[in-house]
């Protein structure tokens, strides 16, 4: 029953890396700018809730803690535009910029303690198939595959979401048509900050005690994710994470049998496949390869 244990907590590892690959992907296709303060904007997302969950319930501070996240998103990318003719490699650095700054503060912030957004479900656990999970993991995956529909759904019937598309496919011609392209730039990184939050507080949730000011690193666990599905392609995002989560529990949960690998394997296991992909395709499963004309 330990391979359905791993299977249901990989799939739900994948999910919520999917979500953040997600954001990353919806940000690179709106702008062309590789956001790396995104996991400095999911922490803030999960302080925010952990701050009002007391004050206002579980599901109004989750709810005001992903827009908290978007509000930061959207500010972000009123930054960036200060340097938007800048080259976008240039773009990607100034975020490891504001990451640094995010980062500094949250740690005083949160300081040395978890922040912990109190979800309804604790330390339930439930039977699947005869393995015992954790109910938030479950639930974690339940509401990640809904998440992902509802966004594809919205992406391919809405007006809004075929602007976003007709502009990740070629901005100058969209502008053109009258598709302003500063609005589809604030929308993208306002989504991305959404998602980021969302993963970020199931991130959160029990069996994790929390996250603190570090728990920033935890999304370039979804960067491995996005290269290997493409970094231009949505449904790569959601591919990559399933196969990074699935991967990163299974390394995990059979470190004992991998000892010969040493100790942390589960942790390294993303970069790992991250490398074998950048070597074997480098634009990744779904990615869109460059042609140039000579």
């Amino acid at each position: 029953m330990k391979l359905v244990q791993v299977l249901v907590l990989g799939l739900s590892l994948g999910a919520i890396y999917g979500l953040i690959a997600l954001g990353f992907v919806t940000i690179f296709k709106g702008t062309r700018v590789f956001n790396l303060a995104q996991g400095s904007v999911m922490v803030v997302g999960v302080y925010v809730t952990a701050l009002l969950t007391e004050r206002f319930g579980f599901a109004a501070a989750a709810a005001l803690g992903i827009a908290a996240a978007a509000l930061l998103g959207a500010l972000l990318d009123r930054v960036i535009a200060l340097a938007r003719r800048a080259d976008h490699l240039v773009l990607s650095i100034l975020t490891v910029g504001l990451d640094v700054i995010l980062v500094a503060e949250t740690s005083r912030l949160i300081g040395t303690t978890f922040a912990t957004v109190d979800d309804p479900w604790g330390s339930t656990t439930i039977s699947v198939i005869g393995a015992t999970v954790p109910l938030t993991r479950v639930i974690a995956l339940v509401a990640g595959v809904a998440l992902i529909v509802v966004f594809f759904v919205v992406f391919r019937t809405t007006r809004f979401g075929i602007r976003m598309r007709a502009s990740a496919a070629d901005s100058e011609t969209a502008a053109l048509m009258g598709i302003s392209q500063r609005n589809i730039s604030l929308s993208a990184w306002a989504i991305g900050g959404a998602l980021a939050a969302t993963a970020g507080i199931f991130l959160a949730m029990f069996p994790s005690p929390g996250l603190d000011a570090n728990s920033h690193l935890l999304a370039f666990h979804a960067i491995p994710a996005v290269i290997i599905g493409g970094l231009d392609s949505s449904v790569g995002a959601i591919v990559g994470g399933l196969i990074v989560g699935v991967a990163q529990t299974a390394a995990t949960s059979y470190e004992a049998s991998l000892g010969f690998l040493g100790s942390g394997i589960g942790d390294v296991t993303p970069y790992i496949l991250m490398i074998l992909f950048l070597l074997a395709r480098p634009t990744g499963i779904f990615g869109t390869k460059e042609l140039i004309r000579v």
